[in-house]
């Protein structure tokens, strides 16, 4: 299980380099230049080549990318053209809340999606089958903006002086704050890392109200995150669902299920201790891929309802070709894709054994 472990780890170096070496080229081969953008009408050509020399975009490429990639190793990710801040403080405003996001949208889309999988395999061909399967393909098919303002509109406008208001944007309700860590633990001149650790958790505002024990603001963002949840987490529902029911039904079918069946098992033990684990294996595929894809930035979700992660950021830095934090952000996203990936092999290993054999 180790040597298996740390094979797959391995392999992420040279994918993480492969993805920044891409990214660097692209970022650079799209149209229009850093000193325009940034300038506007004030980009005379004196100026522009302060610019360059300023953020040092005049070097060759090789050059920009090796010097790129040392400074990355000493966790130096650059300065914000656009923001003129690090861009690790920019990361740990951001991530957070596209972390929080995901989390509440996955919880959503497998709890409920592996619970309509198994129903629907288990009732196959019935009236709970075909209209669980109808609910899904009509939740895949629903373009994610026009169902988050679809449910702005019922749960916001139309039930606004009822029980059932929800939020329809912002993180927090006007007035709640949270407490900074950096004063809740009274940390005086934090370093580097310390400063960026601090301020992750910080902007992680549930684990932050966790520790603080400020309960107001944990259930007031909770209550922010219902309608993006549902709306980012349909899609993963409905493809989680079927993949549960297609992967249950071909396990159902194989000669150890009937094995069980014919000793007299409980069909509940049957289907939960021995057909379950076998069918988990393309599921936690699928989970993985669109925990990655989450994680990654939730563009028309965090625009529809106005929260400040990863995708706004990530759109907005491109449009301004704003290199060094497109770059950034690209390489937080890279590694947490491949060490989602990692959890997703391990627990092949876990639920096959003969995986690590292999």
């Amino acid at each position: 299980m180790l040597q298996f472990l740390t094979r797959r780890f391995l392999m992420l170096f040279p994918v993480v380099i492969g993805i920044l070496l891409i990214t660097f080229v692209i970022v650079r081969a799209i149209p229009g230049d850093p000193c325009d953008v940034m300038l506007g009408e004030r980009a005379t050509p004196a100026k522009c080549e302060a610019f360059m020399e300023r953020y040092r975009l005049n070097d060759n490429y090789f050059v920009q990318f090796g010097r790129y990639l040392v400074n990355m190793l000493k966790g130096d990710f650059g300065d914000s053209i656009r923001f003129t801040r690090p861009v690790v403080d920019i990361v740990a405003e951001r991530l957070p809340m596209t972390f929080e996001l995901t989390i509440c949208a996955m919880l959503f889309s497998t709890t409920i999606g592996i619970v309509l999988g198994i129903i629907s395999a288990i009732r196959r061909n019935t009236i709970i089958d075909t209209s669980t399967m109808v609910i899904a393909n009509i939740g895949i098919s629903m373009p994610v903006f026009w169902l988050g303002l679809m449910l702005a509109y019922v749960f916001a406008l139309l039930l606004k002086d009822t029980p059932f208001f929800i939020p329809p944007s912002a993180r927090f309700s006007s007035g709640v704050t949270l407490t900074p860590l950096l004063k809740f633990w009274n940390i005086q001149d934090p370093t580097g890392l310390q400063k960026f650790l601090v301020n992750f958790i910080s902007n992680f505002s549930l684990i932050n109200a966790i520790i603080t024990g400020s309960w107001k603001p944990f259930f007031d963002e909770l209550w922010h995150l219902i309608l993006p949840s549902v709306a980012v987490g349909t899609i993963p529902l409905a493809i989680i669902a079927r993949m549960t029911r297609s992967s249950l039904l071909e396990v159902l079918g194989q000669d150890y299920v009937r094995t069980a069946r014919a000793k007299g098992l409980r069909e509940q033990i049957v289907i939960f201790k021995h057909a379950m684990r076998n069918a988990m294996i393309p599921i936690i595929t699928i989970i993985g891929i669109e925990t990655g894809g989450l994680l990654s930035g939730a563009v028309l979700t965090e625009t529809v309802f106005s929260l400040p992660g990863v995708g706004t950021m990530l759109v907005q830095s491109i449009l301004a070709r704003d290199y060094p934090v497109v770059q950034g952000f690209t390489l937080v996203v890279a590694i947490i894709f491949v060490l989602v990936n990692l959890i997703v092999d391990a627990s092949y290993a876990y639920l096959d054994p003969r995986i690590r054999l292999e």
